[in-house]
């Protein structure tokens, strides 16, 4: 006979089962839609581009049918990266804990995504019948066709966040953290006045305190921000949420940011087609057979593919496996491997096409061609300290089985990897002389990837198409919600006068605009372990460029070294969570790659500081 004990965790056991299948199935229903987004994209944009270029008959249609598609497949996106646990966020803190803490503070970052959520979906509502009233002028149909989106992810977020919560929490854990939720809501009601009478320095309880406990606590940044962002207003504004849900809609749909899903399609294309394996292939015959060698061609390899995927783990994924095998057959400790891999990474964060770069000039709205140009002696300037350093490290490599390639195979090489060459001279040159723009010439390169890969490599596997579709839908669809609910948070700071209050604090730094530079540094070291860079930089760039403006600082330069001093934050232990990528793609433990990254990240420190020191590096005229 069942006891009722066995009976209740039998019901518990098939409701858990029914919540996961009913994920599961919304998943499906979203991923299938959404990779198929990505590839309407690609050929609306192409199509635009063919006859605007080709037959010089633009058509009026395409790239407003391109933005209404492209709100949906963010919102997609961040559906499917809600369900896989893709959406950016900070572990390394709650992986510190012991196992029970560990659950219980996931259960309660769940919590905080889903009352941020539950709370937008009314303005959402609001938000889309308000935009009836709106005509898209080529289309001539009502915005709120595109403005749904954000209501329909939202919702569907919601519900994978609950089911994905009644199948992972415990009762216990699940009350503890609606305790903490309740608890703050009374105490923020007690003290109001108090909040009131702070002024703007309450903007530290919520913008403050409340994101880093959220971020520190493994809620995704994303609604770390949102949340936040949403409580102040309620508490401390008379402002109504549909405000927010507005800001997130702006955050995402500039036309620039097209280019973030299809640059990070074409760098899974370049992976899948074999386009980087030949790269690397061709700098190791001319380099690997030296000591330090394949330390070069990893570098060099960073140098060229870096920027293209909008993600550093791809960028590192693409390269890692091809180099790691060897090099570590060479002698070198798999500690050393990460270091040389992460800091190359961070090396390469200003080289173009960069999804960060591509996010400074829409927030700011520097040209992003400008931008482009003033990446890439920055990044030489990295690399040349990086290589000093491998070489200083290899004195004593074996390079005694190593082969020089003869000058035949050298040819060999270097014919196969033209196609691929020419990709990386095509997207950059016809961005940075401004023929195309970036979404257009991101578009051009991932047909020439498809076509190099089925005509000349003949290295095409389908099988591996429907996953990059899904994986592009998700990334993209985490970095643009980072974006909307960044650019809310950034609203509500300006709104409450604190841009005017830290301009006017930071002007007035001992030092001028030299104390200004370093303090920046600094500051975006700090952010760029925290927050990464993207959600940093839409939330701290617009604030702190009119400062830099006003202190003679060429806003070209100022955006490179910020981008410059967030990728030494993003790769440096023991909060930088690129660093922990890094580990996880090349399987090392994290305590030995710690001890071996110092010297890499000091000599891109000083390469920060050189670069800072000299702003025709980032500003050159050619």
């Amino acid at each position: 006979m069942t006891s009722p004990s066995d009976q209740t965790s039998g019901g518990l056991a098939a409701l858990k089962a029914a919540c996961g299948r009913l994920e599961r199935a919304i998943a499906f229903a979203t991923e299938v839609p959404g990779a198929i987004l990505v590839v309407v994209e690609v050929i609306v944009l192409f199509t635009g581009v063919a006859f605007r270029y080709g037959l010089h008959s633009p058509l009026v249609w395409s790239d407003e049918l391109a933005s209404i598609l492209f709100l949906w497949l963010c919102m997609l996106g961040a559906v499917v990266a809600q369900h896989k646990g893709g959406h950016m966020r900070l572990t390394v803190v709650a992986s510190l804990l012991p196992q029970p803490w560990r659950d219980r503070i996931e259960t309660f970052s769940a919590t905080a995504v889903i009352l941020f959520l539950a709370l937008l979906l009314e303005p959402a509502w609001e938000h889309a019948v308000d935009q009836m009233m709106i005509t898209t002028p080529a289309l001539q149909v009502p915005d709120t066709v595109r403005s749904a989106a954000i209501l329909t992810g939202l919702t569907l977020m919601l519900i994978v966040a609950l089911l994905q919560l009644v199948q992972r929490a415990k009762l216990l854990d699940l009350a503890f953290s609606v305790g903490i939720v309740v608890a703050c809501g009374v105490l923020l009601q007690v003290f109001l006045p108090q909040l009131e009478d702070m002024e703007n320095w309450n903007l530290l309880v919520f913008f403050g305190f409340g994101v880093l406990v959220l971020v520190l606590g493994g809620a995704p940044i994303a609604f770390a921000f949102g949340l936040s962002t949403v409580v102040y207003l309620e508490f401390m504004t008379y402002m109504p949420m549909s405000i927010v849900i507005s800001r997130m809609d702006e955050g995402m749909s500039t036309f620039v940011l097209l280019s973030i899903p299809l640059f990070v399609l074409l760098g899974l294309l370049i992976e899948m087609t074999g386009l980087a394996a030949v790269l690397v292939k061709l700098l190791s015959s001319l380099v690997g057979h030296f000591k330090g060698g394949l330390s070069y061609v990893l570098i060099g390899a960073m140098y060229l593919v870096s920027g293209i995927s909008g993600s550093k783990a791809a960028d590192m994924a693409a390269i890692a496996p091809v180099l790691l095998p060897e090099m570590q057959r060479r002698g070198k400790e798999p500690g050393e491997l990460i270091g040389l891999l992460s800091s190359s990474a961070a090396m390469a964060e200003t080289i173009p096409p960069s999804i960060v770069l591509i996010t400074v000039g829409s927030v700011t709205g520097v040209s992003i061609a400008a931008l482009f140009t003033g990446g890439l002696l920055p990044a030489a300037v990295g690399a040349v300290g990086l290589v000093l350093v491998a070489w200083f490290r290899s004195r004593r490599e074996d390079v005694s089985e190593a082969v020089k390639a003869s000058g035949k195979e050298v040819l060999k090489t270097f014919v196969a990897s033209v196609p691929a060459l020419a990709l990386l001279v095509l997207i950059r040159w016809a961005v940075v002389s401004g023929v195309a723009t970036a979404t257009e010439v991101s578009t051009i390169g991932v047909v020439y990837t498809v076509l190099v890969g089925i005509l000349l490599y003949r290295h095409f596997p389908l099988k591996r198409v429907w996953p990059m579709l899904c994986d592009t839908l998700a990334l993209s669809g985490a970095i643009m919600i980072i974006l909307g609910t960044a650019t809310a948070m950034a609203w509500a700071l300006t709104q409450s006068g604190f841009s005017q209050q830290l301009a006017h604090g930071m002007a007035h730094m001992p030092g001028g605009a030299t104390g200004f530079v370093a303090l920046s540094i600094v500051v975006f070291a700090i952010l760029g372990c925290v927050l990464e860079g993207i959600p940093a930089i839409v939330v701290f760039a617009p604030l702190l460029f009119p400062i830099a403006h006003e202190l003679g600082i060429e806003p070209i330069h100022y955006a490179i070294m910020m981008v410059l001093s967030m990728s030494l934050g993003l790769f440096t232990p023991p909060l930088g969570i690129g660093f922990y990528q890094a580990c996880a793609i090349g399987r090392v433990e994290p305590d030995k790659a710690m001890r071996a990254i110092w010297p890499y990240m000091a000599a891109l420190l000083i390469a920060a500081i050189i670069v800072a020191a000299v702003p025709w590096l980032a500003t050159p005229h050619f």
